[in-house]
């Protein structure tokens, strides 16, 4: 166990190991209280999953486990993205996340397990749902939406981006967001499967014979989606064109601003500072489902 500021709080990683080999580390934040509700986290792309520990800490505290999930190539995984290293939605979908659920259901047997993410990471776990329908409690999507670029104000420059952004990746090996500002290192399949979603406004992942669209399409579950006020990467058009994918879900939404936030910015990132009002709206979300 790892040390906390919060004694009632436990804090560990645990290594797992995925379908093809790839490993990665599941930060694992739980009360030591018995725990009813737990959440696996998606985090946003090229984000490592230990930036999420403080709003981790923030859900624990409120009595809801978390499962941090950690992106391939980024963070404490052990692949890296480049040209004789590759994957896409496939891999993330069909192998990694199945390791990272089998994990926190180790880690809280008993527990309910919603599934949640941020931005990239949301539109992942409502895929994900969508292949597993009944093993999850809900969805909960905080500054997430679809990256379709008709949703987007300044849609020319991203749908310029969208059609770049596989190029450059191709031609290097792998999109170097690091040097570019935007994401990780990407491979190139990732940014070649989002990037598709960004013009056509589908999902698909190639390799992966699921239609993915059908699965959203019938998907039941319980979803709250918490908007950022000043969020430019994930506006209210964005958001709309991923829930209006499941029309069979039951979804809430919430808006946030720097008020709710003790003052601090309310855009794509700056809530992970202060994480208390999001952690507070999903809580109370999750423990509304349980009551209901």
């Amino acid at each position: 166990m790892a040390a906390s500021l919060d004694a009632t709080i436990d804090e560990r990683a645990v290594r797992v190991v995925s379908g093809d080999c790839a490993a990665a580390d599941v930060y694992v934040v739980q009360p030591r209280a018995s725990v009813r509700e737990a959440v696996v986290w998606l985090p946003a792309l090229g984000v490592a999953a230990r930036n999420y520990l403080p709003f981790a800490h923030a859900l624990a505290a409120r009595g809801v486990a978390v499962a941090l999930h950690e992106w391939r190539g980024i963070g404490s995984s052990d692949r890296r993205a480049g040209r004789a290293s590759n994957w896409g939605y496939r891999e993330l979908l069909a192998f990694d996340l199945p390791a990272t659920l089998a994990a926190a259901r180790e880690a809280f047997p008993g527990a309910r397990l919603w599934l949640g993410g941020h931005s990239l990471g949301g539109q992942l776990a409502a895929l994900y749902a969508g292949l597993h329908a009944d093993e999850h409690a809900g969805l909960l999507l905080v500054a997430s939406g679809a990256p379709y670029w008709r949703t987007f104000p300044w849609y020319r420059g991203i749908g310029v981006f969208f059609a770049v952004a596989p190029w450059i990746a191709a031609v290097r090996g792998h999109f170097p967001g690091r040097r570019l500002g935007f994401g990780g290192n990407e491979a190139r399949g990732v940014i070649a499967d989002w990037t598709r979603s960004g013009r056509t406004g589908r999902y698909a992942a190639a390799g992966l014979d699921e239609d993915l669209e059908r699965r959203l399409s019938t998907l039941r579950l319980p979803i709250l989606a918490l908007r950022l006020q000043d969020d430019w990467l994930a506006p209210l058009p964005s958001l709309d064109w991923l829930l209006g994918k499941m029309p069979q879900s039951s979804a809430e939404t919430a808006l946030l601003g720097p008020a709710d936030l003790g003052g601090v910015a309310a855009d794509h990132f700056a809530w992970m500072k202060a994480p208390d009002a999001v952690a507070e709206r999903l809580a109370t979300f999750v423990r509304q489902g349980r009551s209901g």
